[in-house]
Formats: C-alpha cells, structure tokens, sequence
C-alpha cells in the first residue's frame, strides 16, 4: 500500500472510531495497516500539516470534529490544585456532564503548553491518574506550582455553570476565562 492510500486509510479509521468518542492507538494502526509505528507517526504529521485535525491523546490518535454533531458550549477554567486532588478535579467536571479537552500551563520560560486529554467519564478520568502514576511521572501542574487551565465542553450553558459551582465548591478556581 503506497503511502497516499494508507493515510487515506488512517483517516477512515480515525472518522469510524472518532464517531464513538474512540481514540485509536498508534501500534493498532501500525498492526492494521502492516507498518511500523514510525511510519504512523510520519503519516500524522503529514496529515496534521494537511490540515487533519488529529488529536494525540493518552489514549490515541482521535480525528477531531467540532462538536462531533452536536451544538457544543465551551469555557476555559483556571485553576489549582495539588496532584493528589487531580482525579477530584476531573470527577468534578466529568460527574456534571463536561468533556476536558485538554491541559495548558502558562511555563515562564517555555511559555504556553497544551495537551489534550479528551476525559468524558469517570473510567477516563482513573485511566489518565492510573497512566500518571505507572510512569512515574508528574502532571503539567507540577511545572506552575498546581495554576493551570482547561477547556471543558458540554452540551449546555447550565451544565458549564454547574461545573465552574463544582470547582468553586472544591477550592479548585481561581476564575473563568
């Protein structure tokens, strides 16, 4: 298979898949497609530089799609936290009906960083803390002293105002954006 014809096919997968809310691994795509995981990375890349909007989440790679067919509200959280309030955060969100989309901090000397996360649920949600503390390593929070925002997306205006009460509630915000 040339190299048009598998991203072709990437994008098939991550269209099938992103309609559920499934991220789709890179080593599933590589074994799928009979390439390295490399090769996968490399054909990201080209799509993103296509204008693909495909997201790198702990989970996988999700092709991402506005709303996905739905009329979606946004907001932008500041807040602050300790790690081991992190999955208290995430409940807060998700327990309300809110998507987290992604993870930025604000570094003096790297600047803005973002990550996306795309966590729907609770079992999203232990599976992000549960990866944190397999590898060892530290959340983006640590590098700011626990300040650091989040975009949350919901079906509802209300639903965004319950989630900023939640957060007020918990000592977490420290305002909206």
């Amino acid at each position: 298979m040339d190299g048009d014809r598998r991203r072709d096919e990437i994008i098939r997968i991550l269209e099938e898949n992103s309609q559920e809310g499934h991220p789709v691994a890179g080593t599933e795509l590589a074994g799928r497609l009979n390439v390295s995981r490399q090769v996968i990375v490399q054909d990201i890349a080209l799509l993103r530089a296509v204008n693909k909007n495909i997201l790198s989440t702990n989970k996988g790679y999700l092709l991402f799609q506005e709303g996905q067919g739905r009329k979606a509200f946004k907001r932008a959280f500041k807040v602050k936290h300790s790690c081991e309030q992190m999955k208290d955060e995430l409940y807060a969100i998700v327990d309300c009906g809110g998507r987290l989309l992604d993870v930025v901090v604000e570094h003096p000397i790297y600047g803005q960083i973002m990550v996306d996360l795309i966590i729907r649920s609770r079992q999203d949600a232990d599976n992000f803390v549960k990866q944190v503390e397999e590898y060892g390593t530290k959340p983006l929070n640590e590098l700011t002293y626990g300040i650091h925002y989040h975009t949350v997306e919901a079906d509802s205006a209300e639903i965004l105002d319950m989630i900023e009460k939640a957060l007020l509630e918990k000592n977490f915000l420290l305002s909206q954006i």
